[in-house]
């Protein structure tokens, strides 16, 4: 299981994850240079989360290389399709290695303890919300979905103690769900977060956060229509999680 962090360590796994593509490349060394710390600040950071070392790590990434997709099913493949496929892959990879696993069994205690699960999104990423919500409902665990801006804002300061709130959002900046945060912070609610940005206005306020990764750019330049892959990700390991947990109780 992971273990917290320090404000260096957590800089140094940023990092890492920000130039994941490149890391197989570096030594140990060459990464403390690019990074501005110690060495043995990058051991601890690998060690912390799961690793022996810098090079076991490495290991990990060349394993999940995008060189294991096999494309001989396929006749033709243009650069075009190739592209699209990896990108997928590079969300699914980069986000499940973004968990804090620690906050996974976090997040199934307060659930399992909580009366009432309130499910707040809006947008594209209500489709997600939804699933999540049906699924949640077929453990036997009382769920409700709320997407209306004003209803958002109106419930968040009417819940308990008894309640625990998940927001979905995409970019964390959504300007109803971060003033229901807020108000659920004063209040005492407990909170999860599910979304890619992790330096957003809602996570100044999220009890428990889960943060995937978000591709820059997109293949509908022309619309604000980015990729909801990220989120789904995340809500399944947190819903398949509790699921297991259900079953064992």
């Amino acid at each position: 299981m992971d273990k917290k962090l320090s404000d260096s360590e957590q800089y140094v796994w940023d990092f890492m994850q920000e130039n994941i593509q490149t890391i197989p490349n570096y030594s140990i060394i060459k990464l403390s240079e690019l990074a501005n710390v110690s060495t043995a600040t990058i051991v601890r950071t690998m060690k912390k989360k799961g690793y022996e070392g810098f090079t076991a790590f490495k290991h990990h990434l060349k394993e999940m290389s995008y060189n294991d997709i096999n494309f001989s099913a396929l006749d033709k493949v243009d650069q075009g399709i190739r592209t699209a496929i990896l990108k997928n892959e590079y969300e699914v990879n980069r986000t499940i290695n973004m968990i804090e696993l620690g906050n996974i069994e976090d997040a199934i205690q307060r659930v399992k303890a909580a009366k009432h699960v309130i499910i707040f999104a809006r947008g594209f990423s209500e489709m997600t919300a939804q699933e999540m919500m049906v699924k949640f409902q077929l453990t036997g665990k009382y769920c409700e979905l709320h997407a209306d801006p004003e209803i958002i804002k109106t419930i968040s300061n009417k819940l308990t103690s008894d309640d625990i709130v998940i927001f979905i959002s995409l970019n964390g900046e959504t300007r109803e769900l971060v003033t229901a945060a807020e108000n659920c912070y004063n209040l005492e609610i407990g909170t999860i977060l599910i979304t890619a940005n992790r330096y957003s206005s809602l996570m100044s306020y999220i009890e428990i956060p889960f943060v995937g990764f978000k591709s820059e750019g997109s293949f509908f330049p022309d619309y604000e229509v980015r990729s909801r892959l990220p989120l789904a990700i995340l809500t399944r390991v947190l819903l398949d999680s509790y699921a297991l947990r259900v079953e064992e109780s």
